[in-house]
């Protein structure tokens, strides 16, 4: 009898859940400021870029190409799946890229360990908001350098501001997702 109660103990505490894989959110979740944000999306925007030319240039060599302009439309096509591989992977790994780390943001769903794979390919999609109706009235207005990289950037104080209309403060495609983003307390230092 009194073994029967060890083992079960024994696999009561084997099955347990590390607290990092709890369907809790932290403590403190506390939703990171929108400054906050749009830096760590600046600062995810220089490490993608390194993401990006890597996969640009493997293309490159694969297809021999030596214009620009040539496969240009399956070019963009591969960077947009190397992005969504790269995003898709990391929040639905960890909840976190590495600026999102650097910043001590992560992205979570509440009621669930991790966020799904699925999940996080629909934010992929849906994050692109930030950028797709600035790029339609580029396009349509056959706008050029200052004029649109002026559209461009009101588009995404547009989508940013979605965050002001939430009592939560989170963006959109986050609220339409069940997502959010939370701020990580800052990791104490050891002392010896």
């Amino acid at each position: 009898m009194q073994n029967s109660k060890i083992s079960n103990t024994k696999n009561s505490e084997t099955n347990r859940k590390p607290e990092s894989q709890t369907n809790s959110l932290p403590q403190s979740c506390a939703t990171p400021g929108i400054g906050r944000r749009m830096i760590a999306m600046l600062y995810e925007a220089f490490l993608l870029f390194a993401v990006v030319f890597l996969a640009g240039l493997i293309f490159d060599i694969v297809t021999q190409s030596r214009d620009p302009l040539s496969l240009r439309h399956v070019r963009q096509f591969l960077l947009f799946l190397v992005m969504a591989a790269y995003f898709i992977h990391a929040w639905s790994r960890e909840g976190q890229t590495l600026a999102m780390k650097t910043w001590r943001i992560k992205l979570v769903q509440p009621g669930t360990a991790r966020v799904s794979p699925r999940i996080a390919a629909a934010r992929y999609l849906l994050a692109w908001m930030w950028f797709l109706p600035a790029l339609l009235v580029n396009y349509g207005l056959n706008l050029k350098t200052w004029p649109e990289m002026g559209v461009m950037a009101a588009g995404v104080a547009l989508w940013a501001a979605t965050a002001l209309l939430d009592k939560d403060r989170q963006f959109l495609h986050d609220k339409l997702l069940g997502t959010r983003l939370i701020e990580l307390p800052k990791k104490q230092p050891v002392v010896k």
